[in-house]
């Protein structure tokens, strides 16, 4: 299999050691700080979720599916994300929910899926997820085939593009009242920000960790 070299290496990335908050894509207030927790306040019972960071090889490159959220989801509407949900009990876990979750949303059959590692599981105010990524590994080719319930697009992006220094931008918008630096990926006319960047962000950091796109 010709990518069993990378694939080990993102395996041992993900095994390693986090990277510091400074090497992610994180909303910050004007002075530089984060504007949201990593994890839940005490005080609140998050909803426990899990997404699905999934690599498939195309054109000598590995590509990363992500998805244009709909206009009759509850949250989030027409944002860049990656497919995912909430952790239903049947689920077996972060693992059981990110593969049902990207079988549901974008087609592909959670049985073609090998899975390398997650990521580090982060808090999302607004929609109050505790959210687990899981990276896994499609072999063959893909061609999305998405629910238009959930998911408006789906668009694929090089793995290669996300270490791209052009690909990173960052702009101050108010949201409720509040200014913020908001970082993001600017990638196929989208600007990637949030929690997708985040995660997005930290991938890329534990790859250069371990030495890729040197």
């Amino acid at each position: 299999m010709p990518w069993n070299e990378d694939i080990n290496r993102i395996r041992q990335a993900l095994a390693g050691p986090p990277p510091s908050h400074d090497e992610l894509l994180i909303l910050r207030r004007l002075d530089g700080t984060p504007l949201r927790p990593f994890t839940p306040p005490p005080d609140i019972t998050p909803r426990r979720s899990a997404a699905l960071l999934l690599l498939f090889p195309h054109d000598n490159d590995l590509y990363i599916p992500l998805t244009v959220r709909s206009s009759r989801v509850t949250t989030h509407r027409g944002e860049v994300s990656l497919p995912g949900g909430g952790i239903d009990p049947d689920d077996n876990g972060a693992v059981g929910a990110a593969l049902r979750e990207a079988h549901e949303e974008i087609g592909v059959d959670p049985t073609d899926i090998e899975v390398l590692g997650a990521l580090t599981t982060f808090y999302i105010p607004p929609s109050n997820n505790y959210l687990t990524p899981i990276v896994g590994f499609h072999a063959a080719g893909f061609v999305p085939n998405h629910d238009p319930e959930e998911v408006e697009h789906v668009f694929t992006v090089p793995l290669s593009s996300l270490f791209d220094p052009a690909t990173i931008r960052e702009e101050i918008w108010e949201r409720n009242g509040i200014p913020m630096r908001v970082p993001f990926f600017a990638l196929n006319g989208y600007k990637v920000w949030g929690a997708t960047a985040l995660l997005l962000s930290e991938f890329v950091a534990r790859l250069r960790q371990a030495g890729w796109g040197r």
